[in-house]
């Protein structure tokens, strides 16, 4: 064996330590989601079991995409024709925050084999007094990353970006801070992405793009979903190409 090898597959040792112990952390602290917990079953439990239901009847695939997220995802009916030939697996549900997504992390994740996690969470900062600091989002998000993580340390996890839309466009200027906080969590956090999103949905003038949502100006249309879906497939061929190419380039 080569030098050059030797020191790859240190490096990937040394890699897979910091995933270990950087999801050790972030799931073992029960305080994290602690304050959430209550609130968050009161509204969803019912949403969460009627996911859990199907997760009943779904044939294990290793190859699968997992896509979990609020209403943008449970929305998303044409999702496994904008992301063919990949087989996603959707698992969005109401208008979940990312504190009762970290809540619900182990029940939406631990259920299934997948090949890459997307997670989209268009909700905590709407404008709103209550509005999640980008501090709180910044620990909820790493503690679901890390739930995914520990479940399959191979699994590339891929951040979706907060989408820039007309009817939270006051608040756009807080939205981004939450989009750099997950930017940064991709960059900081081994085989971990960050797909940026909003060039597609803003004008020239740099306003949000009405043909591509729905009267309610909050949700995709499907030419919308269609632009989204042609992105995400194109990161997610880009990263898992290169992932096999790293993987070939150490098992030499």
């Amino acid at each position: 064996m080569s030098v050059r090898s030797l020191l790859a597959g240190f490096c990937c040792l040394i890699i897979s330590s910091v995933v270990s112990a950087q999801t050790s952390d972030a799931v073992s602290d029960p305080d994290l989601v602690a304050p959430y917990r209550a609130a968050a079953v009161e509204r969803w439990e019912d949403d969460i079991q009627a996911l859990e239901a199907l997760d009943a009847e779904l044939e294990p695939n290793p190859d699968a995409v997992l896509v979990i997220g609020s209403s943008s995802v449970r929305r998303w009916s044409t999702i496994q024709r904008d992301l063919a030939p990949y087989r996603p697996i959707r698992r969005g549900y109401g208008g979940a925050k990312f504190t009762d997504m970290a809540v619900f992390a182990e029940r939406l994740i631990s259920p299934h084999q997948f090949r890459a996690m997307l997670m989209f969470v268009g909700n905590g900062i709407t404008g709103a007094d209550d509005d999640h600091t980008p501090e709180q989002i910044d620990s909820l998000a790493r503690s679901i990353v890390a739930v995914a993580h520990r479940h399959q340390p191979d699994a590339a996890v891929f951040l979706i970006e907060i989408t820039p839309c007309e009817k939270r466009f006051a608040a756009w200027s807080k939205i981004r801070d939450v989009n750099a906080v997950l930017r940064e969590i991709a960059l900081t956090t081994p085989n971990t992405y960050f797909i940026p999103t909003a060039g597609l949905y803003l004008d020239s003038q740099g306003n949000p793009r009405a043909e591509l949502f729905v009267e309610d100006k909050l949700h995709l249309n499907d030419a919308g979903y269609r632009q989204w879906g042609r992105l995400i497939r194109s990161r997610l061929d880009e990263t898992l190409r290169m992932i096999a190419e790293e993987s070939q380039h150490l098992a030499r």
